[in-house]
């Protein structure tokens, strides 16, 4: 058993786990997909090759734009690195998020898609201002998320690791 964990990692019914959650999968794929299978397949490949090949450097690139837009100051203090790392995550998810999204959506968000009009008898014109405006959202809500954290944080009380004052204490 020792063996097993140190080669694994985990224990036997774990991986009978993930081996059963794997089957299921599979068998559940195979009875929604019927004859579509392969086309699936086919877009789940394609939607990992475009990950890889288009998402990744983008928000790579996001990523490096915003740690060298931020001041590096001295991140010597564990908090202010630990603020740096805060902020920079506070931009990253909004921002990937955004991203999945226009894939998910880029069909209807770039109007590539002939025939929509008639077949729904909606306008797509409608989809690129939506996009946008989910991702004004998603960067504002993290934006006063972030502005709230700090704020909570830096107010003093027993939730920061500082002791409220006891009554008499000199140091009121």
């Amino acid at each position: 058993m020792r063996y097993f964990r140190a080669r694994y990692g985990g224990s036997p019914l774990h991986l009978l786990l993930i081996l059963c959650s794997f089957a299921l999968t599979a068998y559940a794929g195979v009875r929604l997909l019927g004859a579509n299978a392969l086309a699936v397949a086919v877009w789940f490949v394609g939607a990992a090759l475009v990950h890889d090949l288009v998402l990744l450097p983008l928000y790579t690139l996001l990523d490096r734009a915003v740690r060298r837009l931020l001041p590096a100051g001295a991140t010597t203090s564990a908090d202010r690195a630990a603020d740096r790392a805060a902020l920079i995550n506070h931009v990253r998810v909004p921002g990937l998020v955004s991203l999945l999204l226009l894939l998910v959506w880029y069909p209807l968000v770039l109007r590539r898609v002939p025939g929509y009009a008639a077949a729904t008898g909606l306008s797509p014109d409608v989809f690129l201002g939506h996009w946008l405006l989910v991702t004004a959202a998603l960067f504002a809500g993290s934006a006063v998320w972030y502005v709230v954290s700090l704020a909570l944080r830096d107010r003093p009380g027993p939730h920061n690791g500082s002791k409220p004052a006891a009554p008499g204490d000199p140091s009121e």
